[in-house]
Order: structure tokens, then sequence, then C-alpha cells
């Protein structure tokens, strides 16, 4: 029984490690390395193992940092199935196939523009049919059903609290006398949101794969944040301006509509037209309402009493190009959330070119923003900003909004590793550098827990 470490453990993405037992080689993730351009070019290099020799794959959730791999492994050589929970595979319908299109532009937009003489033969990492192809690997299970899926490996999905179908898995373990179990976190989400039911407690393992996200700090109270929120559209009707809400299409863009829904009369949202400006999302929160078993007890009954969750009356989705141009000519009273979420490209570009000069309008910056985006430049309130080759000034009323995260926090976490009753050998992944070591730390002190921080490339025998 050989666990080997290899993506997200020098950064957050590219969630990535690989289980032998009885002649058998399962990955656990296979996501796309994200950050900088020299970050991104390390998706190019070889896997560290030959595609062809993988047997399966579980997958913990669709965020393309953690799928965004396989159509490349397909397109290697990899042949066996892809196990995940069904809402992942609806939702990495949507999520693969657009990251192929990226691609597949941006190829096109080198050997069209290039700088360099590679440039003149760019190719995709890969292309919708190698995403297509991939697709239809993919095996969907419900939470709380074993499943042996390899000779001596056997699975269970556990709900993980993160997005739609994150799952937290577990994985007994058998050969010849060996027995063991390990855990494998994914993304472990926020206990209270407004959709999602809280991460499931799991009580024993003799090893977890732990990410760490946020493990150096904590969130703030959602209820606070909510409140904010409120406070700034009131604010906003006296202004005769639109608000802008840049949000990622998965988890924020739907949470975002269900607290609209929520508190609807009490923040005056009648008066506004509220527009999803993103055809990602528009298909992400039509996949939310096919699985209302998936919600917390709150939300269930907000959706039974209101037929529909969210209960916008005045909701439009402008999937469609010319619909999105036509909010450009709304001066006021619209409410526009778009992607992408960091406004490194997307359809927000767009609306902030005709609303961020203009004092009356707002801007709510509601996620994380990476190093080198716009929207880090917009958070760190920069008066100046470049969007499509212009200079322009910011002059809306910038919010940045804490509290509304798919990751839990370092609270979150020691709550959910808590829940083990034996005490487990805890590997933590999946943060920067310095994050993972507070983390570890943190763990240490509250749990007296044994904790790993591995590097790529690290084995370690699971054997008795």
């Amino acid at each position: 029984m050989i666990l080997q470490f290899y993506g997200a453990t020098e950064r957050v993405t590219g969630s990535c490690h690989i289980l032998r037992v009885n002649g058998c080689t399962l990955l656990l993730d296979c996501g796309l390395i994200q950050g900088s351009a020299e970050d991104e070019a390390l998706n190019r290099k070889p896997f560290p193992f030959d595609p062809s020799s993988i047997h399966a794959v579980v997958l913990t959730h669709g965020h393309i940092d953690h799928s965004g791999r396989l159509p490349l492994l397909v397109k290697q050589g990899f042949t066996g199935p892809v196990y995940t929970h069904q809402a992942t595979v609806d939702l990495c319908r949507v999520l693969l196939l657009d990251s192929a299109s990226l691609a597949e532009r941006d190829a096109e937009y080198r050997r069209k523009h290039p700088v360099t003489k590679a440039d003149h033969h760019a190719e995709p990492l890969y292309t919708r049919d190698d995403a297509l192809q991939a697709l239809t690997t993919m095996i969907g299970f419900p939470y709380g059903e074993k499943q042996e899926i390899l000779p001596g490996i056997t699975i269970r999905f556990r709900d993980a609290g993160h997005i739609l179908g994150s799952a937290l898995v577990e994985v007994w373990l058998k050969e010849g006398e060996d027995a063991k179990k390990l855990v494998f976190s994914g993304d472990v989400g926020q206990y209270g949101t407004p959709i999602l039911k809280d991460p499931e407690t799991i009580e024993e393992a003799d090893a977890v794969i732990l990410e760490s996200t946020y493990g150096d700090r904590l969130h703030r109270e959602l209820p606070l944040t909510i409140a904010e929120i409120g406070e700034i559209i009131k604010a906003a009707s006296q202004r005769n301006g639109n608000i802008l809400i840049p949000a990622f299409a998965i988890g924020r863009s739907q949470e975002l509509l269900c607290i609209f829904g929520h508190y609807y009369e009490e923040w005056g949202l009648d008066e506004w037209q509220i527009f999803l400006d993103s055809p990602m999302a528009i298909e992400a929160s039509a996949i939310y309402l096919d699985y209302p078993e998936l919600y917390n007890r709150e939300a269930v009954a907000f959706r039974n009493d209101k037929s529909i969750m969210p209960h916008l009356k005045n909701l439009h989705f402008t999937p469609r190009p010319e619909q999105s141009k036509a909010i450009n000519a709304i001066k006021s009273g619209a409410i526009i959330i778009a992607g992408s979420g960091m406004c490194n490209g997307g359809r927000i570009l767009h609306h902030l070119k005709h609303n961020i000069e203009r004092p009356e309008c707002s801007l709510i910056m509601t996620g994380f923003q990476a190093e080198g985006t716009l929207g880090r430049s917009l958070v760190n309130r920069q008066k100046e900003v470049e969007i499509h080759g212009r200079n322009y000034q910011v002059k809306a009323a910038l919010h940045t909004i804490g509290g509304l995260s798919a990751h839990g926090d370092q609270n979150d976490l020691l709550r959910w590793i808590s829940g083990f009753l034996n005490n487990p050998d805890i590997f933590v992944v999946h943060g920067d550098v310095p994050v993972k070591k507070i983390f570890r730390d943190a763990i240490e002190e509250h749990l007296g827990l044994k904790v790993t921080i591995p590097e790529s490339g690290d084995v370690i025998s699971l054997n008795s």
C-alpha cells in the first residue's frame, strides 16, 4: 500500500495523488495547475506516471484545480473509469468543456499574434473533443454508498459542503493481511452556508490527506457579511446607479441569488432588475436546481415555500451576447452578477467599462482576488485600471466583502478533523507553504495529532 503525493503540495492548485495497492494504481483527483504563466506552463510537463497505467480515478469535485487535467490524462492514454458524485459529472460537462474552449481560443490567439517562434505552432493543452472523451469515463455515485472499485480498494463519498456534489472520500484498502483506511478531504466547505449541508463528520481513519487553503485565517461571520451586503444595496438605491458583482460561476453565483431570495423584501430588491450575466453560472444554476436533496434544511424549506429557489421575480438570465450587451444601456437600477470572479476575463469587464467611472455606481467584491488580476488591483484601491487596453478611473464605490467562501477557515478545518475519534496521521496539502506550516502548528497545538507536510514526489507506505 503506497501513497505518493504529486499535485497541490507546493501550491493550492493542481490536486493529484497516487495510490498503489495490489498492483493497481488509483489517482485521487487530476487538477489543473493555475496561477501565473510560469505555474500554468507546468501543466504541459509530462505526468510523473504513465497515464495508460492508471486503473481508475476518484474525483472529489468539479473545480478545475481538481478536475482540469482529466482531458489531458485521457488524451495521453488513460482509458479507465472516473468515479465521482453524479452532480459533479453534471458540473464537469460545463467546466471541462469551458476549460477546453479557453485552451483552444488561447492557442488560436497565439498563432494569430505570435510573440515567440513557438507561438506560430501553438496547440491547446487539450481540445473539446478530449474533454468530451473524458466525460464518457465518468461514473456518478451518491453519497453514503460503499463501492469496491478495484481489487482491495473500496470507496464511499461523504458530503464535503464545498460546492454541489463535492465529496470527502473514504478509501478502504486491503492487501494480503493488511487493512487500512485513508480519507481524502478534497476541499472542505464552511459550516452554515446558505445552500449546502455542512461537511459530514468521519470518525475513523488511519491517515487523512487534508486541504489547507485557508488554514491560516478566520472568515468573517456569515450573518455579518450578509448584513453588510444588505446595507450596501440599500445605500446604493439612493444613488441611482448600478451595482456590479464579479462572482465565480459555480457556488458563489448561486449563493448570492439564494441570499437575494431570502432578503428580497427586506432589502427592497423589487426596485432593482437583477441580471445573472454568465452562461456558465446560468448552466450551473440549472444543475443546482436539479439536486434539492443536497440542500441544507433551510434551503429546502425555502425552495418548498417559494416553489423555486431562489425566488426572484425580477431575475433575468442573459446567456446570449446580445442580451448581455443590452444591459449596457441601463444606467440605473441594475444588479449585475457576472464572471469572472477575479475580473481577469469574461463579461464583467464590459460592465466595468460602462460603470466603473460613474460615482453613482457600486462594485461589490465577494471573493478571493489573486495577485496580478484586475480584481486584486481593485481591492487594493488602485485609482486607475486597464481594461481591454484602455485606462479607466475607478470612481464607483468599492466594497470588499469577506465571509463568502466555499472553503472552510482554520476553525472549520479544525472542527472537521476533530471528528475523528482515533488519532489518524495527517498529511497537509492544497495550500501555500507558509499557510500549511501555520495550519500544521494549529493542529498540533489544539488536537495533538501527528502532522506531515509532504513534498511533491514523497512516498508513504501505509502498511502496518
